[in-house]
């Protein structure tokens, strides 16, 4: 059953159906020809239960925020106030792209989002000042990974619900491993620009006076994460309410820079329901999915499978981690997780494994699946933000970064408390 579930999933992807529908559909097979008992019928409690959670909530919240960002101008402001303060490193533009990405990423929880914001403003400018397309678009792709990584990451919240585990624990473990990442995105930048300058396109300074004069259009991003996360970890909000506070400073926000209109509000609200629905039709397919697995044996068929590898839980840790970056080029990211939790995360919980440990290394073997061909959607946001060149161009500018995040796997796992230290002391 293991081998045809796993052929069935890869054989309706590559129909190109919809993730969702692909779900349910092997729900309806399993049930058909591997249950002995009528779990159709379970349809509707299991769909009502998998939606009936106050915490989902706050996907729309996350959504709407990044939303309101990228069409209320503020992405173009932070961009070229970072851009003041990057450009004396190799690399100049490429490093404002990751460090924009960042800050985005700490504001909006969607990758796609992120790239894609990102990609809008930055795109115009590589060509004019000579940046090597590659690099330039790699860079983008793989900083806005750092978007279901650092907190609010909506991936997270979809980890913390299936799993019951604690999110504000997984807010914080995110961050160490995220702004790491990050920085090690513009060392890796920095040095492949200095062994090879052409890279980096025109070199351009600012004077101090200039710099300082940018951080106005800093603060206000500064001000919505404070008041997002701060609020959560203050016991003042929960992740659901936070997300609505951040909803209404974005709001604040982009009125005070003159972006909020009729056309805005409902792009944003069109974008929300759109993303909203896709990744709820996500959820609730692979709560039936999971439903008909776990009803048909497959759980244990796999917990039998590892036994009987009789590997050491360290060795049925690197099984997982192989098994996930090979998925990651063939499934979305979110269908990724929400399909393989409900078994793996239980296997590896019982191997002594900490689960919100264990969130995050899933987590950034994930990201990878958003710069790796042929599902990799950051990939296809940046090259549609090109709107010339190659797409093999984009790939190929990912590899580095798509190293650091190998890296940082091994590092997750070799030193557990780069995730674990602010979730145990704070």
């Amino acid at each position: 059953m293991i081998w045809s579930v796993a052929f069935s999933l890869l054989g309706l992807l590559s129909l190109s159906i919809p993730v969702g529908i692909v779900l349910f559909l092997l729900g309806f097979g399993i049930d058909q020809f591997y249950s002995p008992f009528p779990l159709m019928r379970g349809l509707g409690q299991v769909v009502w239960s998998a939606s009936n959670s106050s915490t989902l909530i706050a996907i729309p919240f996350f959504v709407l925020l990044g939303e309101i960002l990228v069409r209320g101008g503020i992405a173009e402001r932070t961009y070229a106030s970072l851009d003041k303060w990057f450009s004396w490193l190799p690399g100049g533009l490429i490093h404002a792209n990751i460090g924009t990405a960042t800050m985005f990423s700490a504001t909006s929880g969607s990758s796609v989002a992120t790239a894609a914001t990102v990609a809008t403003v930055a795109m115009p400018q590589a060509e004019k000042l000579g940046y090597d397309p590659k690099l330039f678009s790699g860079a983008i792709a793989a900083g806005g990974t750092l978007g279901i990584l650092i907190p609010p990451s909506i991936n997270l919240i979809v980890y913390g619900f299936l799993t019951e585990t604690s999110i504000p624990r997984l807010f914080l473990a995110g961050l160490i491993p995220g702004l790491l990442m990050a920085l090690v995105f513009m060392l890796v930048t920095a040095v492949l620009c200095t062994l090879r300058p052409s890279l980096g396109g025109v070199s351009r300074s600012f004077s101090w006076g200039e710099r300082f004069a940018s951080l106005i259009q800093l603060l206000p991003i500064m001000l919505l994460f404070v008041a997002v996360i701060g609020s959560i970890y203050a016991g003042w909000a929960t992740p659901t309410e936070s997300a609505a506070v951040g909803v209404a400073i974005a709001l604040a926000i982009a009125a005070a820079n003159r972006g909020v209109s009729l056309q805005m509000m409902r792009d944003s609200l069109l974008g929300t329901v759109r993303i909203t629905a896709m990744i709820m039709l996500v959820i609730t397919g692979a709560y039936f999915l999971n439903f008909t697995l776990a009803s048909a044996g497959l759980g244990r068929d796999l917990q039998d499978l590892l036994t009987g590898l009789n590997l050491s839980p360290f060795g049925t840790l690197l099984v997982v981690i192989g098994l996930y970056i090979v998925l990651g080029f063939f499934i979305e990211t979110l269908s990724l997780m929400v399909a393989t939790i409900p078994i793996v995360v239980p296997i590896m919980a019982g191997l002594g494994f900490d689960k919100v440990w264990f969130g995050i290394l899933m987590i950034v073997l994930v990201e990878m699946a958003l710069i790796t061909p042929p599902v990799g959607l950051n990939l296809y946001v940046v090259q549609g933000a090109r709107k010339s060149g190659k797409f093999s161009d984009v790939m190929l500018g990912t590899i580095p970064f798509v190293a650091v995040m190998l890296a940082m796997v091994a590092m997750l796992v070799l030193v557990p408390e780069l995730a674990l230290y602010l979730p145990d002391h704070f």
